[in-house]
């Protein structure tokens, strides 16, 4: 016989057909404990920050998300990106888990009194009460525009048309210095 014909009739010790394991109970299960990554491990540390006027200790994870808000706020895309996400987890969550009960209707009061306009220019500085007119009306002080304010709607102005005699006249009456005003191009001035 030949040698190939003698491995064949009489298996090697140690040596199982193909398919078959020297093992009868099988592979060994390994232990299921899940090993932790670096990151995981990363993130679960916990770091002290100073906060406003003492310190406090807050997660990686918690961290990580703030510089990402932070780098939001500063237009950086994909941290935008990073907030919405976040933003619209947290309003699928709350249309899941959130209450269902209707919500209240809102309701608006609308104050016919001209004067809450006339104090809240006054209050942002857009506009100033007129000395020259005090006298005309008592009741409502008279108010001029500053510059900064009508230059600012004069650059917004859409359509390229100029602006006629009587608006030029207009705003110049309005305004508390209008020899500042630098008008748009085409006006005759």
């Amino acid at each position: 016989m030949s040698d190939k014909s003698r491995s064949r009739s009489k298996p090697n010790p140690g040596w199982f057909p193909k398919g078959r394991s020297g093992n009868r109970k099988g592979r060994p299960t390994a232990s299921r404990t899940a090993k932790a990554s670096a990151f995981e491990v990363l993130v679960e540390r916990t770091l002290t920050v100073a906060d406003h006027g003492g310190t406090r200790e807050i997660t990686m994870e918690e961290a990580l998300q703030q510089r990402t808000y932070q780098d939001a706020l500063a237009s950086k895309t994909m941290a935008q990106r990073d907030v919405l996400k976040w933003i619209a987890k947290r309003e699928a969550w709350l249309v899941k888990h959130g209450p269902k009960a209707p919500r209240p209707a809102i309701t608006r009061h609308i104050s016919p009194d001209p004067d809450n306009a006339d104090a809240a220019l006054l209050l942002l500085g857009i506009a100033v009460p007129n000395p020259a007119r005090a006298e005309f009306g008592k009741e409502r002080a008279q108010l001029l525009l500053e510059p900064w304010a009508v230059q600012g709607a004069l650059r917004r102005r859409r359509g390229g048309h100029r602006l006629t005699d009587r608006e030029r006249d207009e705003i110049r009456r309005c305004t508390r210095d209008p020899d500042c005003l630098r008008w748009p191009r085409g006006t005759d001035e």
